[in-house]
Parts: C-alpha cells; sequence; structure tokens
C-alpha cells in the first residue's frame, strides 16, 4: 500500500470507522474479467470491522467480485466547495479489501437486517421479517473484508477550529 504523502492530514483509524458508520453512500471499485474498472455507488453497512452491500445476483458488479475479489471503496463525508479560494473542505476514506459472496443464510440474514436498520430505523420487526422474507431470494449480500483503510481531511478542514471531529493520525 501506498503511504499517505500528507502525513498531516490523515486521519485515524478510529475517525475513520466513524464516517463509515454514519456515511449512508459510497463509491465500490472493482476490475471486471476484461480487466476493466468498473465503479458503482451503492449503500452499504460498516459492521464489526467489515462493510456489508447488497446486490442483484447476476450483473456487471457480481461478475467482477466472482473475477477478482480485490476491492475499493471510497466515502466522501464532507465535500464543501470554496469557490473563493479554489478549493474544498472534505474528508474522505477508502478501505481496501477483499469481497466475498455470502452464502451461509445466518450471516446474510444478519447483514441484511442491519442494513434495513441503518436506512430504515424505525422499522418494526414484522413489517422487517415480512421484507426480507418477500425478497429473499433476489437477495445477493456481499462482505468486504478491509485489508487496508485510510482516510484524509483537507488543509481547509483541518484548519477550522469549528470542527471537533478531526481527529489526525499521529
Amino acid at each position: 500500500m501506498y503511504e499517505m504523502r500528507r502525513k498531516r492530514q490523515q486521519v485515524t483509524r478510529e475517525a475513520c470507522e466513524e464516517v463509515l458508520r454514519r456515511a449512508t453512500s459510497g463509491v465500490l471499485a472493482v476490475i471486471d474479467a476484461d480487466g476493466d474498472p468498473y465503479a458503482v455507488p451503492l449503500s452499504f453497512v460498516y459492521m464489526d470491522g467489515k462493510l456489508y452491500f447488497h446486490c442483484a445476483p447476476v450483473g456487471h458488479k457480481i461478475d467482477a467480485i466472482r473475477t477478482n475479489d480485490r476491492i475499493s471503496f471510497c466515502v466522501i463525508d464532507r465535500d464543501e466547495v470554496m469557490p473563493e479560494s479554489f478549493t474544498t473542505k472534505y474528508r474522505s476514506v477508502i478501505v481496501f479489501g477483499r469481497a466475498r459472496i455470502i452464502t451461509d443464510e445466518t450471516e446474510k440474514r444478519e447483514a441484511i437486517e442491519a442494513l434495513a436498520v441503518k436506512y430504515a430505523p424505525d422499522i418494526d420487526e414484522a413489517q422487517l421479517a415480512k421484507a426480507i422474507t418477500a425478497d429473499w431470494v433476489k437477495f445477493c449480500i456481499i462482505e468486504v473484508k478491509i485489508d487496508h483503510l485510510t482516510g484524509k481531511i483537507g488543509r481547509e478542514l483541518l484548519s477550522s477550529s469549528t470542527m471537533s471531529d478531526n481527529k489526525t493520525a499521529k
């Protein structure tokens, strides 16, 4: 893995994990069977140190994962354009890891329930169970084991004294 050049802007692992817990979307990058890159935005959940997302059981993304399990995933936590100074206040996280299709039904259900709770926190258990049962055969759940995690914060945000969550790596 490349080391971050601007170490002062690198955020801690804990801060990266906070971003992954609160973010609602990210961009998954894979390499397909032809060696072409493919990046797609998606919803996900961060649980037990891993990423989980669902997808259709057929298609470009799942075919690419079956061919090459190595992935990258990027989340932009903050993106505030500052036109007057030609820059951006930003915070982002990049994950490198390996993806696998979950085949164990218990693992699959836990991941689906975690996704549902994240995106529909007020759903009642009966409604959740009904929705999962109705779409069970359509669910393909991918787990990403994280090999490397890095986060970066823009200099402008780093120097802002109003942000309390600018934890940088030491």
